[in-house]
């Protein structure tokens, strides 16, 4: 294990070169060992200990002078524990690590802040810590000061300050201190809207001079406008790096994967009584989501084939029956809603039990959580057979076929003409 820490970056030099990190944590018990489990453990061999946890096993990476590189995995990958290893929180374990250059980084909300001094006194103290001397901070105060938006509160000790003034102050500071790399972890969620902006067009302008940026983040949109690479920790080790495109796809198609997964294993749940109601005369008694080879899912991508299929039983025949359904996105909004009648077909009777099925060639819904509603009804949707109200949840994962922004695709075509056309006024509403 070697750590190299300098100032000092001579042309075409990386600024960070790790080389087979790892990091252990031992893990404490609960409970204290007994004698004969300390007696026993005195006469065993070394070797990896079961209260052990590696958050990295083996990382290598090197960070270019430039270079914007977003982080991404899940929780507890070894996202965080990866930039505290860089700004030395945190030691290696295994591993050699050489950082070369100013390092400015927003890690845990209020590191390297003193609780009973004030704010003005943290931003002298955090310049030391970035290796800035008194003066040269004082000459960057009032800047940060007025980033930070304290007012008063500048001279008031930070353990009174709110969460959003603690991000604010914290990356006011780093910010200013003319880093040769920023490390940014997902603290800045915590700061209202307006800041969080505000630090957004900060990085923007800072990656535009040349700034270098580290950045762990869970928003993965942000990660492909701004980054020119992308790291997937999962488990402690690298699973992707490469075009922020090219490894968030692969992230999200491994998180979908996964959840499929999960959701097979779990227990299928039925309807709750506030979900379902109707006079049951007809009655849904399974709703399956189908995917091209036919098999029940609850993840599925852009631009592949759904069969929504809908098993009902008859307790009487049931004279002109409708069946519909509707799909919602998570956040509540109504996406779409057909019908059999709709559709103008028309059942004259059912007996018995059977299967009706809506089939969609291509599914024009983007990445998201969608939810949806089943219902049979009368021909006049005067009698409620049965309705299934928003009961059952799938997803819709990223996929490289999306051709745009929003909650569903639309088959259009663009087209580029040399000669123009009358311009038509649309009236304003």
């Amino acid at each position: 294990m070697s750590v190299l820490r300098t100032h000092q970056v001579a042309p075409d030099e990386p600024l960070i070169e790790l080389s087979h990190v790892a990091r252990r944590f031992t893990k404490k018990l609960d409970r204290s060992r007994s004698l004969q489990d300390i007696f026993i453990r005195l006469f065993r061999r070394r070797g990896p200990s079961s209260d052990d946890f590696w958050p990295l096993r083996d990382l290598s990476l090197t960070v270019n002078p430039g270079d914007c590189i977003g982080v991404i995995g899940p929780n507890g990958s070894g996202k965080s524990t990866l930039l505290k290893l860089i700004t030395g929180i945190l030691p290696p374990t295994h591993g050699d690590v050489i950082v070369r250059g100013r390092v400015s980084s927003l890690l845990e909300l209020g590191a390297g802040f003193h609780a009973d001094l004030s704010g003005r006194e943290n931003i002298y103290l955090n310049g030391s810590i970035y290796g800035l001397s008194r003066a040269e901070m004082s000459k960057r105060l009032d800047q940060i000061i007025d980033y930070a938006g304290l007012g008063d509160f500048i001279d008031t000790p930070v353990k009174h300050y709110s969460s959003g003034m603690y991000v604010r102050l914290g990356f006011a500071v780093a910010i200013h201190t003319d880093p040769d790399l920023l490390l940014v972890d997902e603290v800045l969620a915590v700061g209202d809207v307006a800041f969080q902006n505000r630090c957004m067009e900060s990085i923007y302008r800072f990656r535009r001079q040349g700034g270098t940026l580290l950045l762990v983040s869970h928003d993965l949109s942000t990660i492909q406008s701004l980054c020119n690479r992308a790291l997937w920790i999962d488990d402690g080790l690298v699973a992707a790096e490469g075009a922020p495109a090219d490894v968030v796809m692969a992230y999200k198609q491994h998180m979908a994967e996964l959840e499929e997964s999960q959701n097979e294993a779990m227990p299928r749940e039925g309807v709750g009584d506030g979900q379902r109601w109707g006079t049951r005369e007809l009655e849904i008694t399974a709703v399956e989501l189908c995917s091209a080879s036919d098999q029940p899912r609850t993840t599925f991508n852009t631009g592949e084939p759904l069969t929504i299929r809908l098993h009902y039983r008859c307790a009487q025949p049931v004279e002109h029956p409708v069946f519909g359904f509707g799909i919602s996105h998570q956040n509540g909004v109504h996406i779409f809603g057909p019908n059999t009648k709709f559709a103008e077909i028309k059942i004259d009777q059912l007996r018995d039990s059977g299967v009706i099925s809506y089939q969609i060639p291509e599914l024009p819904l983007l990445e998201g959580q969608y939810v949806l509603s089943v219902a049979a009804v009368n021909d006049t949707d005067t009698v409620t057979y049965d309705y299934h109200d928003r009961a059952y949840n799938f997803r819709v994962a990223y996929s490289p076929l999306r051709a745009g922004y929003g909650m569903v695709q639309l088959h259009g075509t663009w087209q580029i003409e040399n000669t123009p056309r009358p311009i038509a006024q649309l009236t304003r509403a």
